[in-house]
């Protein structure tokens, strides 16, 4: 029988991969940087009602899920996102703070109402699925408005972790990209968020704008039979959130200068520009919400040529929570970055084979977006090259899943050498499956 009893804080773990050592008057380090969190007591699959109350339970949802007019086409996609909401409302633990949306061009709170959260009980669980009996398609779509509701209740709640799941099935077309922007500026650091999309009229870059500026997962939902399915696991992984805004801290020594800091697995995401200062040379990068489970970073530093047998600590890289009163508490978890000098030519240029593959990974999903750019503005040659380093690229490196979605946009004729042929037709939720899922990663064999 499944114990789905009180689970434990995680512990953090950093791990560093790289090779160290420089040639003569050498300046780039790169480093893989695994951090690990275990001993979190995920609770996926546990019955809502098997799941513990109380601390445990220190968590708020938002459920924003969109009400257009565009949802009633075909109007079975409605009733699935009534359906998947319900799931989800299922899939919340005793005890945990939560709230239904309903969007169109304004925001309205479906259920409880009153500017307030509900907490997850038998009860109001219950409640809130009669809620969404009533929810109904009209109107149009301004999700920056959604997203500032969510804001408004989810910081009612006394919680550590904030959390929002979006979906929508159209283009934000009643309100600016301005306006989306400065939501999504607003809530940034406040609450995490997935996005979904679901059918293909919606645009691939607002649905991942919004997952990658609120640190959350986007994807494609392209039959709406799938939603449900889609949902709970998305709250699943929300329930079994136990550390909230977690930092990435890279202290560096004078004279040394990052030039980026990267996301690299399970998804490619760049935190370079969200750094914050965090006291003399050292800066924090943020990671979101963790539960049990692992991602990579590619940290990248510049540092002052030194001679031949030098050596120094080119980083520090630790992770640390925000206290109360402001002040940030380190989670006991380091690993170090170093740069030797050396005149051996096979130490110096040998790459380490985590840099190397996902610095191989970040070109994959910068190659599919460019090529599918390339084509929807009609440039053959330059989409077929694009696509065909793709194939390259996600057949050395074994990225079976892109492999399999490239397939679908481009007949490939050598995989070794990437050579291909755009395909002359190309359903629309093939391609836009693709974009959406392009900066996903594989690990690296080690």
């Amino acid at each position: 029988m499944a114990n789905f009893s009180k689970p434990s804080v995680p512990r953090f773990s950093v791990d560093v991969y790289q090779n160290e050592y420089l040639p003569d008057g050498g300046t780039q380090v790169d480093a893989i940087v695994t951090v690990t969190s275990t001993g979190g007591g995920t609770l996926v699959g546990a019955p809502a009602a098997a799941r513990p109350a109380g601390p445990d339970a220190d968590a708020a949802v938002a459920l924003m899920v969109d009400c257009s007019g565009s949802m009633d086409y075909p109007p079975t996609k409605m009733r699935n996102a009534r359906d998947a909401t319900a799931a989800a409302v299922d899939t919340l633990r005793d005890g945990v703070h939560f709230a239904v949306i309903g969007g169109t061009h304004v925001a309205k709170e479906v259920y409880p109402g009153g500017g307030r959260l509900a907490v997850a009980d038998a009860t109001t669980r219950e409640q809130a699925k009669q809620a969404l009996r009533k929810l109904y398609a009209g109107g149009g779509t301004a999700i920056g408005t959604w997203l500032r509701l969510a804001d408004r209740l989810l910081s009612s709640a006394d919680v550590a972790i904030r959390h929002g799941i979006l979906l929508t099935d159209g283009r934000n077309e009643h309100e600016s990209a301005e306006d989306l922007r400065a939501a999504l500026d607003a809530c940034a650091g406040r609450f995490t968020c997935d996005a979904r999309g679901v059918g293909t009229d919606w645009e691939v870059k607002e649905v991942t704008s919004i997952a990658s500026a609120l640190l959350g997962s986007a994807d494609i939902v392209a039959d709406p039979a799938g939603l449900a399915a889609d949902f709970t696991r998305m709250m699943e992984n929300a329930m079994g959130k136990e550390v909230a805004d977690v930092a990435l801290r890279v202290w560096t020594p004078v004279g040394t200068n990052i030039r980026f800091v990267k996301q690299v697995a399970p998804t490619v995401e760049d935190l370079t520009g969200r750094r914050t200062e965090a006291g003399p040379r050292a800066g924090d990068y943020p990671t979101g919400s963790w539960g049990d489970e692992s991602r990579d970073y590619h940290v990248c530093v510049e540092v002052p040529a030194a001679g031949l047998g030098r050596e120094m600590l080119a980083a520090r890289v630790s992770l640390v929570v925000p206290r109360p009163d402001g002040s940030a508490q380190n989670l006991d978890a380091q690993g170090l970055v170093r740069a030797v000098w050396t005149d051996d030519m096979t130490a110096s240029t040998s790459i380490n084979p985590q840099v190397a593959h996902y610095t191989g990974q970040a070109e994959l999903a910068q190659a599919i977006q460019e090529g599918l750019d390339l084509r929807k503005a009609g440039d053959i040659d330059g989409a077929t090259a694009k696509l065909g380093r793709a194939v390259q690229l996600a057949g050395a490196s074994g990225n079976a899943d892109t492999a399999k979605l490239l397939a679908k946009v481009v007949d490939v004729v050598d995989v070794a050498t990437g050579t291909v042929r755009l395909k002359a037709k190309v359903a629309e939720a093939d391609e836009m499956t693709l974009e959406t899922r392009s900066t996903k990663t594989v690990r690296v064999k080690k």
